[in-house]
């Protein structure tokens, strides 16, 4: 179950990015979460996936 509150679930991801996946299409397969709900929840506040550096900025 993903954080509902989109810093809790930005901490989460990152974590998850840097800890345990390469990518975060990888995550999303894994976890069997929906990649375009993620980012834009996570817009909200103005984070943005950046596949570079694996990581929400």
């Amino acid at each position: 179950m993903l954080p509902k509150d989109p810093v809790m679930l930005l901490s989460f991801l990152n974590m998850k990015l840097r800890d345990f996946y390469q990518s975060l299409e990888e995550l999303c397969r894994d976890l069997n979460v929906d990649e375009r709900e993620i980012t834009e929840k996570l817009a909200s506040i103005d984070y943005h996936y950046d596949g570079e550096r694996n990581q929400f900025v």
